[in-house]
Formats: C-alpha cells, structure tokens, sequence
C-alpha cells in the first residue's frame, strides 16, 4: 500500500518535471536515475529520500518544501487537482510559446501561485 505523502510528492515531481519541459529520462539522468526510478517515485511506488528529493528539487529549480505543498491528511479537492492529458495539454501549450520573456513572466505566476497556502 503506498503512503499518500508519497504518492503527493510524486505527484508534485511529476507536475513540476511537467512545467519545466522534461521527460523521466532527462530528469532520471540529471540525477543519476532510470527513467522507471522516476517512474516509480511519480506514482509513490518508491520514497524519495531526503538526499535525492534535495537533488531533483535543484534540478527542477524549486525548493524542497514545493513538493510538500497542498498535502493534506483529507482527500484534496477535485478543483484543485487537474488529470495527466489537462497538464500534457498545459505543458504543450507552454512549450509552443515563442515569446521568451512572455513564458519567464508564466514562469513566476505559476511559482507566485504554488507559494499559497490553499494551493
């Protein structure tokens, strides 16, 4: 049985892996990883420790506490949750901006946003 903080954060790797325009090989081999390492810690299959959350965090440019985030002993909320095609979409359409600092100005709503309490 897989813990739910575990699953979270793999929740919260996978979608910051997402934003950032990598895919589990590349993150895998940032960190020294298979992709199906990646893979496993996404699905909350495997825990992360603490040393390697702290490297992929540096590779994703975010802080540790990010993938903590949101996490609550309740059921989170549908409207805060969005499904795997919902955030390929959001990635691909990022991706498709040509406008670089238009894409750096998302960059910092979406890092503005994730600080909230309630996100």
């Amino acid at each position: 049985m897989f813990h739910p903080i575990d699953l979270h954060v793999g929740k919260r790797v996978r979608f910051k892996r997402k934003m950032m325009g990598l895919t589990q090989s590349d993150l895998g081999e940032k960190v020294q990883l298979t992709f199906q390492q990646i893979q496993k810690y996404e699905k909350g299959e495997n825990r992360i420790s603490a040393s390697k959350l702290y490297q992929i965090a540096q590779v994703l440019n975010t802080n540790v506490s990010f993938f903590f985030e949101g996490y609550s002993e309740a059921q989170p909320s549908e409207e805060a949750t969005i499904d795997d095609k919902q955030a390929v979409d959001l990635v691909q359409s990022f991706k498709a901006i040509k406008n670089p600092k238009l894409k750096k100005r998302i960059m910092m709503l979406i890092d503005s946003v994730s600080d909230e309490e309630d996100f």
